[in-house]
């Protein structure tokens, strides 16, 4: 009975082993690749499958996802033999599980060497104000690279990206030196021209000054000549005016007498001033002779207005 026993537990441990070796489990995503004896036979994709024990085994297991692989840093010297030290990252797929198995024997570790000379030598070509501003570039460059020799590896390079650039502290400093006079410069620009626009806004706001207040002295120029010609207009009517009623008046009945009395008045009085004012005077002979003075005034006062009838008749 006890060898019964023993016999039915070696057997169910025969097939437990048999069972662990002949059926496989495939992860979705994931691809194994089974040899006979030493040889590829077959690629096993997602799901269960069922080998033929101590014959058949599973050499190589790979994933289809998208695999990230750290590119450690490394020192890369520029155009202008500048000493870098640049760190990346590095983003493989594997596409053909056969070649990935048997086309390398490390197809991740040698992506990171291929990727690291290649940054090596696209650095190499530029110079250092270049390298900060053309990673995109730099990433491209080694995406191509890596591509060519991958395609043998069963292996698709999706891209590279680089992720940190440090230059030496002794070039940080001369960089930060040149940002401080780059904007240095750039305020000492920014403010000349702010003082080039003042003084430009105040020139024109001068002349713009000048140009009303000599439109103002022109227009007030104007309304005075206007005044003082619209004034003596007046006055020249007004004199008109006066001296036609006044020889209206002496052509009248007893106009003449009137203006004999007038300009005789007139006389005596001018020359009672004019003794006043001066201790030294020059008398003419004949001044008692105020009738003579009067008739003189009167004739030339008739040969005036005969001068001024003769146009009209």
């Amino acid at each position: 009975m006890e060898q019964n026993l023993i016999a039915l537990g070696i057997t169910l441990l025969f097939v437990v082993v048999v069972l662990f070796k002949t059926a496989v489990v495939v992860p979705q995503r994931s691809e194994v690749v089974v040899e006979r004896l030493g040889k590829y036979r077959t690629t096993l994709g997602a799901g269960l499958h069922i080998l033929i024990p101590f014959i058949d085994k599973v050499a190589y297991r790979r994933s289809l996802k998208e695999d990230p692989t750290d590119i450690p840093a490394q020192t890369c010297i520029t155009a202008d033999n500048v000493t870098l030290e640049v760190d990346g990252v590095l983003y493989l797929q594997v596409i053909n599980t056969k070649k990935s198995a048997y086309g390398i024997d490390d197809y991740q570790y040698a992506a990171s060497q291929l990727a690291q000379t290649s940054l090596r030598s696209a650095i190499g070509k530029i110079t250092l104000d270049s390298t900060f501003e053309a990673r995109e570039t730099l990433n491209r460059q080694v995406v191509l690279a890596l591509d060519e020799a991958a395609i043998n590896w069963g292996v698709k390079v999706l891209r590279y990206e680089i992720k940190d650039i440090q230059p030496p502290r002794t070039v940080l400093e001369a960089m930060e030196k040149q940002m401080k006079a780059e904007r240095e410069k750039r305020a000492e620009i920014a403010r000349s021209e702010g003082q080039k626009q003042a003084i430009l806004n105040k020139a024109e706001g001068d002349r713009g000054e000048a140009i009303f207040l000599s439109e103002g002295e022109k227009i007030k120029r104007i309304n005075e000549a206007d005044g003082r010609a619209l004034e003596i207009l007046k006055v020249a009517e007004a004199t008109a005016e006066g001296i036609a009623k006044v020889a209206a008046a002496i052509s009248g009945p007893g106009g003449r007498e009137a203006a004999n009395l007038e300009v005789a008045k007139d006389y005596i009085t001018q020359f009672g001033k004019l003794a006043k004012e001066n201790n030294t005077m020059i008398i003419p002979c004949n001044l008692t002779d105020v009738s003579g003075m009067v008739a003189t005034a009167m004739a030339t006062l008739e040969q005036v207005q005969g001068k001024k009838s003769k146009p009209q008749a």
